[in-house]
């Protein structure tokens, strides 16, 4: 079966920091981005730019806004696409993400959210 883990931050959080910093933080991000690509069970891994248009139908035409749509404090930052036997293993294998691993994400909002995916077309 296949599970979506969204991850999000704390885009203050992260802006309030000097670059430095926040380079030196995702400087420890590759060992453990290895560490998930190694179980052979992602599929795709897709950093999200912060830019969002959103899309929808009123009053029987498209709208086109800016985002995000919702004002709040976490953005989604990146999403990532496994294959695992069960829910419990989509959270043993989300689990090696960075944002569960490094120490200094908790400050910065981190979070990984799975969910089960219920439909997948290749094309």
């Amino acid at each position: 079966m296949k599970y979506l883990c969204l991850g999000y931050f704390d885009r203050k959080a992260m802006d309030s920091r000097p670059r430095a910093e926040i380079d030196g933080i995702m400087g420890e991000c590759p060992p453990h981005m290895e560490a998930l690509y190694q179980t052979g069970q992602v599929i795709v891994d897709a950093g999200l730019a912060n830019e969002t248009k959103n899309l929808r139908r009123v009053n029987g035409k498209l709208v086109v806004t800016d985002g995000p749509f919702v004002e709040t404090k976490e953005l989604l930052g990146s999403a990532i696409l496994i294959e695992a036997e069960d829910f419990d293993d989509a959270v043993r294998v989300a689990a090696l993400h960075p944002t569960t691993q490094i120490a200094a994400g908790e400050s910065l909002g981190w979070r990984l959210e799975v969910r089960p995916v219920h439909y997948f077309w290749e094309g």
